[in-house]
């Protein structure tokens, strides 16, 4: 079996599909896709991806068969079904929808108003990027906290790391990036420092790869 992930280093979304590859141990081909030189619009990636976006993850098993996910969150899901060892989804049902909300909050309530694409269009129309982009990763990630102070553990569901705390690390470095207020968040900065604590979220962090701007 060959996995070839299509990624871009600073990505948030790319950056959860390497935590959960690095997570569960599973080799690895990085191809870069950079998405300010506009990579991502070559009819080539298009072909594989559509949206033409990142992260794309490819499989080739051992019959031949290539298989092409996209989306972080499906690709993760996919992860966990596939490679059940070191899960990513709680076993709790409730606990598992509990995680999956978690990880929608930064997913489609956060990420996508701060996609490179969104924050084009807003200098575009001469607004402030910065502005724009504060105001929802700061309103987001206080309903994502809110959320968590029920479901924590040492990490956002429980005591075994999920599909929460694949987006919640690589949003809290958006979130710097961008200068959005995040001290005030004292319980997922904990779990951010367990996060990081473990091989899986280091070897995945943004710069850690390859394509990496030092």
């Amino acid at each position: 079996m060959k996995i070839v992930l299509h990624n871009y280093w600073r990505s948030s979304a790319s950056h959860r599909v390497r935590i959960a590859l690095h997570h569960k141990q599973l080799a690895f081909e990085y191809v870069v896709i950079n998405i300010l030189k506009r990579d991502q619009f070559a009819d080539a990636y298009r072909e594989k991806n559509p949206m033409q976006q990142v992260p794309t993850l490819q499989i080739t098993e051992e019959d031949g068969a290539v298989h092409t996910l996209r989306q972080s969150l499906p690709i993760m899901e996919f992860l966990d079904e596939r490679f059940p060892a070191i899960p990513l989804m709680p076993k709790d049902p409730y606990k598992r929808a509990a995680a999956r909300a978690l990880a929608e909050t930064i997913n489609s309530g956060i990420q996508p108003l701060q996609n490179l694409t969104v924050t084009n269009q807003i200098k575009t129309l001469g607004a402030d990027v910065t502005v724009w982009t504060k105001g929802f990763i700061e309103t987001g990630l206080g309903a994502f906290a809110a959320a968590a102070a029920e479901t924590a553990g040492k990490f956002c569901v429980g005591d075994e790391v999920s599909i929460a705390d694949c987006c919640l690390v690589p949003q809290l470095a958006s979130a710097r990036r961008f200068g959005a207020d995040v001290a005030r968040h004292e319980q997922l900065l904990r779990i951010e420092e367990r996060c990081l604590a473990l091989p899986g979220f280091k070897n995945a962090a943004p710069d850690q790869q390859p394509d990496a701007v030092k």
